[in-house]
């Protein structure tokens, strides 16, 4: 990562430990581009964490909506989930 990615991550963390009790339930949202590898590998990082998953294909089906509402541990697992994710070609986090 390098280093405006490195202070966004840390501004994200501070503002969810002063805005948030933790363990609390966060609404992850992210758009790739429509492929079923994409899609699913998004899925597959929430497997197990009892997520509710909802996706949107756009009007001309080019790219995808992926909103996970999960229960996080903590803001730091919020940002660790955004940067294990952030490998995913063509990904953008809302």
């Amino acid at each position: 990562m390098n280093k405006k990615t490195d202070e966004f991550f840390a501004r994200l963390k501070v503002e969810l430990d002063n805005s948030t009790q933790w363990p609390a339930e966060y609404l992850f949202k992210f758009i790739v581009p429509t492929t079923e590898a994409n899609v699913k590998e998004v899925e597959n990082a929430f497997n197990g964490l009892g997520a509710v998953i909802k996706t949107t294909k756009s009007k001309n089906q080019t790219f995808t909506s992926v909103s996970i509402n999960v229960q996080m541990a903590s803001a730091q697992a919020v940002v660790d989930k955004y940067i294990e994710l952030s490998t995913i070609e063509g990904i953008i986090s809302l």
